[in-house]
């Protein structure tokens, strides 16, 4: 309907209309660069390879909320105060415990970080709520998972890194140094990247002076969307339809088979890279390297051989969520949780974008070009 109106409308007396806000630049950052052309990636500086060959996870989020590496000192310190901060209050946990077992986890996810507001201290500063968020999300991930699977809600540890943490909640043991890294990697990869959908959301709410809460909850939403944080679970139930076919099922016929019917296959393409997502090159290798100790070689062979076909049929490169989708299944995490891994992750720059936003806050107020009628007559209802 509206597009139909457009044709009716002299565009020339209206701001320059980008649907989707491409190509818009509605804000200045520190926060990461993105260079869809080259396929790089940057961190407040730093390039993601760097980071992923050497950073943990709490490095980094210290470096978003920072714009710098911290010494050791404050890394101790930022990784004390993770630790104190994993519990859920009884309220959250109980919640957890007695909603819909078949709920939707990133839904439950949205719900418990929203209620959390509700019990921080009055006088905590926006980095004590960063630091609250970041640790308390993977508690409220593993408890629901637990919860909906009947089974004890494991405690959060007093130690360990954060990656750590979460596999021991989620499996009830602890995990090994390898699958610690690998936990560890993907949360790295997927801290920060630019003005996406939920971080546009996290800093139109902060722009009006809401809290933090809110606009992670807001955040979160957004991320629930399949258009933005649930390619990873599609790409996964992609592999696992496929393997109903057996293990000598043809990825390759599967492929072409969705492109002649004109189905999306996720995984696949990005708004931003126009080349092979940098973040997607280290996942390859860990997804790789998980199949052969996992006994899921199969799956990598047939993500290898649909990557091949995508790049000769309609010369696209799988994004982030392609490879991400083997890593977690190899390492035993279902794929509806794939997204909350996602936020769990995101929370770091989520907070990030927060507090530049509030440091320098504008109320976000774009504006919209109306294409419908004017000045009717009214009618009355009799005669409607």
């Amino acid at each position: 309907m509206a597009e139909k109106n457009l044709q009716n409308i002299d565009l020339s007396e209206y701001p320059h209309i980008n649907r989707g806000l491409d190509g818009i630049v509605a804000f200045s950052t520190t926060k990461s660069f993105i260079d869809g052309q080259s396929g790089d990636l940057i961190y407040s500086g730093y390039h993601i390879d760097i980071l992923a060959e050497n950073a943990t996870f709490e490095e980094v989020c210290f470096l978003l909320w920072n714009d710098r590496l911290p010494n050791k000192q404050e890394l101790h310190d930022l990784n004390s105060s993770l630790r104190k901060q994993r519990g859920l209050p009884a309220p959250v946990l109980d919640y957890i415990k007695n909603t819909n077992k078949s709920a939707e986890p990133m839904a439950v996810l949205r719900s418990a970080v929203s209620m959390l507001a509700d019990f921080q201290d009055d006088d905590a500063d926006d980095t004590a709520n960063a630091i609250a968020l970041t640790a308390k999300m993977p508690t409220i991930i593993a408890a629901f998972n637990r919860a909906r699977q009947g089974k004890d809600i494991v405690e959060p540890l007093a130690d360990g890194s954060t990656a750590f943490n979460f596999l021991y909640m989620l499996n009830g043991e602890k995990p090994g140094e390898a699958a610690e890294r690998t936990m560890d990697l993907c949360l790295v990869l997927h801290a920060e990247h630019g003005m996406n959908a939920s971080t546009f959301t996290a800093r139109t709410v902060c722009a009006t002076e809401s809290d933090m809460f809110s606009a992670i909850t807001g955040a979160i939403g957004a991320l629930k969307g399949p258009l933005h944080g649930g390619a990873n679970t599609a790409v996964m139930n992609t592999l696992l339809t496929l393997k109903e076919q057996g293990e000598d099922a043809d990825p390759v016929a599967f492929t072409k088979g969705k492109l002649e019917r004109k189905e999306k296959l996720m995984g696949f393409g990005h708004r931003v890279y126009k080349t092979f997502d940098p973040r997607a090159f280290h996942l390859r290798k860990m997804s790789k390297a998980l199949s052969e100790e996992t006994g899921h070689e199969y799956l990598y062979n047939w993500s290898e051989a649909m990557v091949k076909t995508m790049k000769e049929e309609k010369n696209i490169d799988p994004n982030v969520d392609f490879f991400s989708a083997t890593v977690y299944y190899s390492i035993g995490i279902q794929p509806d949780l794939y997204t909350c891994i996602f936020a769990m992750s995101r929370i770091s720059g989520w907070t990030a974008h927060f507090f530049e936003q509030k440091a320098n806050n504008r109320l976000i107020r774009p504006r919209a070009l109306y294409v419908g009628e004017k000045n009717l007559e009214w009618t009355p209802i009799e005669e409607r």
